[in-house]
């Protein structure tokens, strides 16, 4: 009877367990997915008819029923003051000087990396410099003519053979072309050419459109060099078949990057996780452990097993075998696994989505070897790796020894598992160490291990670039020892505005001091809004919008500009934050704002002014009204 009970009572365990367990996956499904809670967009107000049309069209011919289901769009009132809101507030406290950085390097300008990792780091064993982050900013910043060179002429990227190319498509036409054209420049419907090699760009992403999206691309197309440049944005089909479709055809954030995919500028692509990955040749794949002495026999597909989970072909080829059961549907692991295996398929550069490029990357990709990554905060560790930016050289020895070891450590390809397994193996030096300077800035603060002065800005946390309030950074300029800033006039508004042909007002209704707002949501899942330039027309004749008076404004203009955003860090990382939204004259709004600026007829960092075809602004917040 005892043993009967205990049976029972294990059964009954084990189904509480089950249940359990049902219910905290779905539970952390519905939390951390904006797609499972907010279902497809809503309503894309005045979309071309081609993307109206597509939002009733079925994903799947063969479902039948697979189709796309709209809801009802969502509806916010809010209360504006006439005098300080999102309408009338000036973009800045002092001049800003947007091109700040002098002229763009050239195609073949390279950047010695093995050098700037000696000089933001010391010694190899040492370390003296790596907490020292202040310094590797002004160093990175002031000294470029000490780690930026042109080669000789027969050793420049646009000298070489582009049939003999890294990248696929490097000459723009295939690989098929003798040597590289001469450079042509963009324009509304034509991406230019490219007189050396173009580079890829990879960035993954899972559900719907959001602002991180846009700020991304907005801030490559700000800062790269397009006509040289590709953004290969990589969408994950293997949880959402139609993700690739929905971007292109019901994204309300996305569609307005879509003249850019007609240019050329972004490949939207669908990423399935391969069950086979091919293999350099003239390496031992076995990592030392050996072939089979005795191969197998080749099977119906001309494939035969040659060692632990390698297979070849008929031709010689070598693939890594991957089993359905190693494969990995935990979102984190599957994110540090997809840059691996893309970089090993096509090389280039990997950038994760919540990354804010700030200037021109391609002096430190254009060169033979440019394979690198950062470091995990000021960790002592010379594997402790991180691979938030990431580059590898397609099919290589590194590359395919990192895919291996990912892969036979039952797919974990943390960078800090990947990095000490290097290390293990004595070939962490082959993948450079950058330091957290050059694209992390913030982390080793963050992380309280900084040494010698704090960088400008001085920020404590990763909330704080997305603060606007008055004197809520508290310390955020003391280490600045520049000019003081020339002031504008606050009570002016912004001469510089950039409008959305499309708006979202539904009504407007005076009461009192105060005037209320009923917007409509764009129907991404952040709920943002726009307005139209008729829009605020009516606002400002109705009372809505008045002078502005920066004695009543919650987030009055300040003294931040792009020009002392850690100025000589390559990228600024986010760091996740996917729900939280930048405040007005934050330093993000601020970027937005410059990245406003140079889509409407300003120029960027590099003096250059914007020749692409027409980009609808940021978005706005309702509680930022």
């Amino acid at each position: 009877m005892s043993g009967a009970r205990a049976s029972v009572v294990l059964i009954r365990n084990l189904a509480l367990a089950a249940f359990l367990y049902a219910a905290i996956y779905l539970t952390v499904e519905l939390a951390g997915s904006p797609s499972r809670r907010a279902g497809i967009s809503t309503k894309l107000p005045g979309l071309p008819s081609t993307i109206t049309k597509a939002l009733h069209h079925s994903y799947s011919q063969s479902t039948g029923d697979d189709s796309v289901k709209l809801r009802p769009p969502s509806r916010t009132t809010v209360k504006i003051n006439p005098y300080a809101n999102t309408f009338n507030r000036p973009a800045s406290a002092v001049e800003i000087n947007d091109a700040y950085i002098g002229r763009r390097p050239s195609v073949d300008t390279e950047a010695d990396l093995e050098h700037l990792v000696k000089a933001c780091r010391g010694t190899y064993d040492g370390m003296e410099k790596v907490k020292d982050v202040s310094s590797c900013l002004q160093y990175l910043a002031e000294e470029e003519d000490e780690y930026y060179y042109l080669p000789e002429k027969q050793d420049r990227a646009s000298a070489q053979d582009p049939r003999k190319a890294e990248y696929a498509d490097a000459d723009g036409q295939g690989n098929t072309l003798s040597h590289y054209p001469s450079y042509k420049a963009a324009s509304e419907e034509d991406l230019g050419r490219c007189n050396g090699p173009i580079i890829p760009y990879h960035v993954y992403w899972s559900g719907p459109s959001t602002w991180k999206v846009e700020a991304f691309v907005k801030a490559y197309l700000y800062t790269q060099n397009l006509p040289c440049s590709r953004l290969w944005l990589w969408l994950d089909a293997d949880k959402d078949p139609y993700a690739v479709y929905k971007f292109l055809n019901a994204d309300p954030i996305f569609t307005r990057f879509l003249p850019l995919i007609e240019r050329g500028d972004i490949r939207v692509l669908p990423w399935r996780f391969p069950t086979k990955i091919p293999l350099p040749h003239g390496f031992d794949h076995t990592d030392g452990i050996g072939y089979y002495k005795t191969p197998g026999a080749y099977d119906i597909k001309g494939e035969r097993t040659i060692a632990d989970g390698i297979v070849e072909n008929l031709q010689g080829q070598q693939f890594l075998q991957l089993k359905q059961t190693q494969m990995t549907f935990f979102a984190q692991a599957l994110r540090d696994a997809v840059r691996f295996v893309i970089l090993h398929l096509h090389g280039g550069i990997y950038l994760d989505m919540d990354i804010m490029l700030l200037r021109d990357m391609r002096p430190m990709l254009v060169s033979q070897k440019h394979d690198f990554a950062e470091r995990w905060a000021a960790y002592s560790s010379p594997g402790d790796f991180n691979t938030a930016v990431l580059s590898l050289s397609a099919n290589s020895s590194l590359s395919s020894y990192l895919l291996r070891g990912g892969v036979r450590m039952g797919l974990n390809f943390h960078p800090r598992v990947i990095g000490r397994m290097a290390l293990k193996d004595g070939r962490d030096q082959e993948l450079l160490m950058l330091e957290t300077a050059a694209f992390d800035p913030i982390w080793t603060e963050f992380n309280l291990n900084r040494e010698g002065k704090c960088t400008v800005p001085c920020l404590k946390d990763y909330s704080a670039a997305f603060k606007g309030k008055v004197g809520i950074l508290k310390e955020e300029w003391e280490s600045y020892s520049g000019l003081q800033l020339e002031h504008t006039n606050t009570t002016q508004e912004s001469k510089t505005k950039a409008h959305h042909s499309q708006g979202m007002f539904q009504a407007l209704t005076n009461i009192g001091s105060t005037t209320s707002v009923t917007i409509t949501e764009a129907g991404d899942p952040l709920g943002s809004w726009s307005s139209t330039d008729e829009e605020e027309r009516v606002l400002r004749n109705e009372g809505v919008v008045l002078q502005y008076r920066p004695e009543e404004d919650k987030y009055p203009p300040n003294n931040r500009t792009m020009e002392n955003f850690f100025r000589g860090a390559w990228t600024y990382h986010v760091n996740a934050r996917w729900t939280q939204r930048p405040e007005p004259s934050s330093w993000i709004d601020v970027i937005q704002k410059a990245h406003d600026r140079f889509f409407s007829g300003g120029v960027n960092l590099y003096g250059e002014s914007w020749t692409g075809p027409a980009l609808t602004p940021y978005n706005r917040w309702p509680e930022h009204v």
